[in-house]
């Protein structure tokens, strides 16, 4: 039998959540999931992910969702699966998949608008959601207040008792975090913890962990209501999910602070999963790419429909290199030929400038992109001829925009150049060079007078 995956990745934590043979939103039980759940270590939260889900798939799974939080999340969550091939699964809003859990679990009867407080190892997110269309109507993060802040206060407070001894290197440091982790979530449900370590005994009561987190709980209820007044909309109830929702001291907080109810869903570190697995479905076969206009392949990854919007979902448009303009692929080939005809009459042009005979270039070459033929005579110096092209060559369709037809020249006949004297010397190439007649000098010695 085919089954499902939801998949929340959290910054601490990846959950992977698949229901129960039978269990779905028509026959929905809130805790017949099984949830597995990796912890992230130094490695990117990205990476962890896709080789979990690499290991996950099996024959079985027909579909999976992923949870993503903002776009680059959901871009670098793209790529990692990229990577490594994966390919059957779909993106999903976090607060979508919320809502659709929370919904099947019945959890939202009787509200309109709620406000989502999401607070989880990473940071407190805040958002004004609308239950029937599921629309975020606005919404707020922070990292001031996280799970993680709250483990490094018992961390801390224990240090400073003397009961542990500070870890000597980055290694002992996050154990003792991880064990200070491990004290908060067992404070969830007992009074008092000891967890012993290498480094001493993490022992916390409940009373004097609510006391040490007080201010930072309270600051979340501060901006959970300011994000509601700035909404400017008719909230009716605050929903509580997260890993730090557990936590007693959190529901009477928000409650005093906005005066609503406050809804905790039971395992709410896991709500995100579990509404990602009710909306996973399988994907449809994609269709190979058909070549492009030069022979090229379109590699663009299908973006998902919670990613319609993006750029890249209105099909590919190439830049202009050096001027920032957006050219249709289709055009690109007629600029390329317009600028090479453009250049060639430049060329002319200062060809002609330099052998005089600038003004039959500008006035012949000025609206035609045809080549032309160049005699010229190099026993005289007068300006070089431009003879007409008997066959002009072929017209590319492409550039029918940009050639004109060429223009009719009168070929000119001057008069023969007279014949050179016999003091004359020709060089070809050069101007005829005539030699000065040089009179006789007078003798040096005088013969003898006349007789």
């Amino acid at each position: 039998m085919s089954s499902v995956l939801g998949v929340s990745v959290g910054a601490g934590a990846i959950r992977v959540a698949r229901p129960h043979p039978g269990n779905s939103a028509e026959r929905f039980e809130p805790d017949g999931f099984d949830v597995q759940t990796l912890l992230v270590a130094e490695q990117r939260v990205e990476e962890v992910a896709a080789d979990g889900l690499g290991a996950a798939f099996t024959p079985d799974i027909a579909a999976t969702a992923l949870a993503f939080r903002s776009e680059q999340h959901a871009r670098a969550l793209r790529a990692a699966l990229a990577r490594r091939q994966l390919t059957n699964y779909e993106l999903v809003p976090e607060v979508v998949a919320a809502l659709e859990f929370l919904q099947s679990a019945g959890e939202l009867s009787g509200y309109r608008t709620i406000a989502l407080y999401d607070l989880g190892s990473s940071g407190l997110s805040v958002s004004i959601v609308d239950v029937a269309s599921r629309q975020i109507l606005y919404s707020e993060r922070t990292s001031d207040i996280s799970g993680d802040y709250l483990d490094s206060l018992i961390r801390e407070q224990q240090i400073a008792s003397g009961r542990i001894a500070h870890p000597p290197d980055q290694e002992g440091l996050a154990a003792l975090d991880a064990l200070c982790r491990q004290a908060k979530e067992q404070l969830s449900v007992d009074t008092a913890v000891a967890l012993p370590s290498e480094h001493g005994l993490v022992l916390i009561s409940q009373e004097n962990f609510e006391a040490l987190i007080m201010l930072a709980v309270e600051s979340s209820a501060r901006m959970a209501r300011d994000v509601i007044m700035r909404s400017e909309q008719a909230v009716q109830a605050v929903v509580a999910i997260g890993g730090c929702a557990q936590i007693p001291l959190v529901t009477r907080i928000l409650g005093r602070w906005l005066g609503m109810p406050v809804v905790v869903p039971a395992h709410p570190e896991s709500v995100v999963a579990r509404g990602a697995a009710l909306l996973a479905r399988p994907s449809r076969p994609v269709a190979a790419p058909q070549p492009g206009p030069m022979g090229t392949e379109d590699t663009e990854q299908l973006q998902p429909a919670w990613l319609a919007d993006e750029p890249a979902a209105h099909g590919r448009r190439e830049s202009s290199r050096g001027l920032g303009i957006e050219l249709p692929r289709g055009r690109r080939r007629e600029m390329s030929v317009a600028g090479v005809a453009v250049g060639a009459l430049v060329v002319v042009a200062a060809l002609g400038l330099g052998l005089g005979w600038a003004p039959q270039v500008l006035q012949g070459n000025s609206q035609s992109s045809k080549s032309s033929t160049v005699t010229s005579t190099t026993s005289t110096p007068r300006p070089v001829l431009l003879q007409p092209t008997t066959t002009p060559s072929p017209t590319d369709t492409t550039n029918e925009s940009v050639a004109a037809p060429p223009p009719r020249w009168e070929p000119t006949t001057d008069p023969p150049p007279p014949a050179p004297g016999p003091n004359t010397i020709m060089v070809p190439g050069l101007p005829p060079i005539v030699v000065p007649v040089i009179p006789p000098l007078p003798p040096l010695f005088p013969g003898p007078p006349p007789q």
